[in-house]
């Protein structure tokens, strides 16, 4: 599933290989003990993880706090109860009054009424504001993803991004509707029927109180076992999630190469670790609420016996002895419930920081603040930038503070070196000391084997990466200074791979451009030779294409994608082997419409065909990371033996790649 599984350029540690076996299944998510993942030393307290809400949870508070006084109210209400059973007992009842008793009978029918009622009320308060904090919460996530680098996505498996904004908010909503409250309510609840039961009869209350050391100890034992599992689950999740989507987005290559049943093994082996996982929670859950239920229970088997004891020896009413055992069972919900509200709350702490890891990654303006004030902090105010004269002119090859570069005009490389984040240390750079100008209006076509880094180099003028030395400028302007929404609006891209959307056509070109509009459309369709198929479709450019095109052929989503990067009528375009899975008929038809637009705009195309090439006014040799050779086509046909060789078909390019010691992007 090479061509559909999100493949990271370095695998990470602890992301297993699902079907090791000689019909390897595909490389899933990080696993459990991946290392980018928190330690059991480094993990937060959950209540110090579950504190990180407040910032959403803040515009609800008052109805939540409305909420769980409502609750607290409902349970103290439970509690009378017992009371007005003593007073039952010992007084009507023992009196034989039949009046008092069904008066007794009317207030304890109104305060079970009170109670259901007010639980009611407590429900309604917290359901809208609790769906609206899980939507601001995925909606900040969504929008955070968004902004993230590339680097980011090219290190996380998208399945555990979907569990983070789907699963982890489900339980998160579920934590602040039923464990938050009751967590609350049932400690109050706790303490105000202790102090009832001490008030009433002090040496059966504490007898009753007797199992509360064993319990503490009991609760926090279980708290530090079921959080490593709670985390481990809801990361098992993500990976069986990402092999889910893998799979449902390769089924193609899934089902051509008959690999069917090694994605069926892979999906086993991940479900029966999540099922383990699940089972030890289980196991964890069973023990402790055992042992919560079952020394209660004891003291108040003992308490009984003792009571019964001394209303026997008539030291005690039966009347308090029924209070006192109905406000003991009263407790027992309480009590016996710490377990899965405990169970529960841990859950909720690992979806939390699962949560928060993606929110703690800085986003791409978050980054250029920081290198603009690196960049201040070193050159200080009033001071020349490394590699600037006196007169502003900026030496190639060197990285400036400065913004502008006058004089230089188009697209300019100063000296642009790049490697990956996650490259070995010692690994060569993908590119090294690109030093290049496109002139206003002129087209560059960069020519280079497999692997030497012709898709990486164009992925930097939008900055989907950042150079990691040297500069990029248009017309003079560094575009490390540009705000990234006026650089992409400045550079349209068409990558070798189209992707589209699951919208319609129009949809899917216009997102090309701001303010783009019907006219802008039909003249983007024609130029990329699109109208035609298009105006076939069922509902022409209204016709929805699904998820991700693929109900068109590979040529149409091309040409489709060629469409929206001219659509906004760029100043600058960056096409990456555009025509590539066009037929030769096509190909010359596209060629002429493009010519036209190139006239207008500064180009730089990736290109591997002669057809292509003889679009470009020049051509740029890639080779060994840098920039070997400028000139027109003709030119370097004849006095560059490389670029001779790639034109003719002849050269060993990913031997070539492989010779430079370059990663393959």
């Amino acid at each position: 599933m090479a061509d559909t599984a999100k493949v990271t350029r370095q695998q990470q540690p602890g992301r297993p290989a699902t079907d090791p076996g000689p019909d390897p299944g595909p490389v899933v998510g990080p696993g459990p003990d991946s290392a980018d993942r928190p330690r059991p030393s480094d993990r937060r307290s959950a209540v110090r993880s579950l504190l990180r809400l407040w910032p959403f949870v803040r515009p609800v508070r008052a109805r939540l706090f409305t909420a769980a006084f409502v609750a607290v109210l409902a349970s103290c209400i439970g509690l009378v109860i017992p009371l007005v059973l003593k007073w039952l007992v010992d007084g009507p009842i023992a009196d034989r009054d039949p009046g008092g008793a069904w008066l007794g009978g009317g207030y304890l029918l109104l305060l079970g009424l009170a109670e259901a009622g007010l639980f009611g009320l407590r429900r309604w308060l917290v359901a809208r504001p609790l769906a609206h904090v899980e939507a601001t919460m995925r909606d900040s996530l969504y929008r955070h993803v968004q902004r993230l680098p590339v680097a980011f996505h090219d290190r996380w498996a998208s399945g555990q991004l979907l569990s983070r904004g789907t699963t982890d908010l489900q339980l998160l909503r579920l934590f602040l509707a039923f464990p938050l409250t009751f967590l609350i309510v049932n400690a109050t609840t706790i303490l105000v029927g202790c102090v009832i039961l001490l008030v009433q009869r002090w040496s059966l209350g504490l007898v009753l109180l007797a199992p509360i050391v064993p319990l503490i100890v009991l609760c926090s034992v279980f708290e530090a076992k079921y959080a490593v599992a709670a985390r481990r689950a809801q990361d098992q999740v993500g990976d069986v999630t990402t092999v889910v989507e893998e799979s449902v987005l390769g089924i193609r290559i899934v089902k051509g190469f008959g690999r069917h049943r090694s994605q069926a093994r892979a999906f086993r082996e991940l479900t029966a670790r999540l099922r383990a996982t699940e089972l030890r929670k289980a196991r964890l859950l069973a023990a402790l609420w055992a042992c919560i239920m079952a020394l209660p229970e004891l003291a108040l088997g003992a308490a009984l016996v003792l009571g019964t004891v001394q209303v026997a020896d008539g030291g005690l009413s039966a009347g308090t002895l029924v209070a006192f055992l109905s406000t003991a069972l009263a407790l027992m919900w309480p009590v016996e419930s710490i377990g899965f509200l405990l169970a529960m709350s841990n859950d909720a702490a690992a979806a939390t920081d699962r949560y928060f890891e993606v929110l703690d990654e800085p986003v791409a303006d978050q980054d250029d603040a920081r290198k603009a004030a690196e960049r201040a902090s070193v050159t200080g105010p009033g001071t020349t930038a490394p590699g600037a004269t006196r007169s502003g002119t900026i030496s190639p090859g060197t990285i400036s503070s400065g913004t502008t570069a006058p004089g230089t005009t188009g697209l300019a490389f100063h000296g642009v070196t790049f490697r990956y984040p996650d490259a070995p240390a010692d690994a060569p750079p993908v590119l090294r000391g690109i030093d290049l100008h496109i002139r206003p209006g002129e087209t560059m076509a960069l020519v280079g084997a497999t692997g030497s880094g012709k898709t990486t180099l164009t992925a930097l003028v939008p900055r989907l990466h950042d150079a990691t030395g040297g500069r990029i400028t248009l017309d003079g302007t560094d575009i490390t200074a540009l705000p990234r929404a006026e650089l992409r609006a400045r550079v349209a891209v068409a990558f070798e791979e189209p992707t589209l959307f699951s919208a319609t056509v129009a949809e899917n070109v216009l997102m090309g451009g701001e303010g783009t509009g019907p006219d802008d459309l039909r003249r983007a369709l024609r130029v990329a030779q699109a109208d035609g198929f298009v105006d076939a479709l069922p509902d022409g450019p209204d016709t929805e294409v699904g998820e991700q095109g693929l109900s068109l052929s590979g040529g149409q989503r091309q040409r489709l994608a060629l469409a929206r990067a001219v659509v906004g009528r760029p100043r600058f375009l960056v096409l990456d082997d555009p025509l590539s899975a066009l037929d030769v008929h096509t190909e010359a038809l596209v060629e002429a419409a493009l010519r036209q637009v190139l006239a207008t705009t500064t180009a730089l195309v990736v290109a591997h065909r002669p057809s292509t090439v003889l679009l470009a006014d020049r051509v740029a040799l890639l080779s060994g990371g840098r920039i070997a050779a400028v000139g027109s086509h003709h030119q370097l046909l004849r006095e560059n033996a490389e670029y001779a060789a790639l034109m003719s078909g002849t050269a060993d390019g990913a031997g070539t790649a492989r010779h430079e010691g370059e990663s393959v992007r």
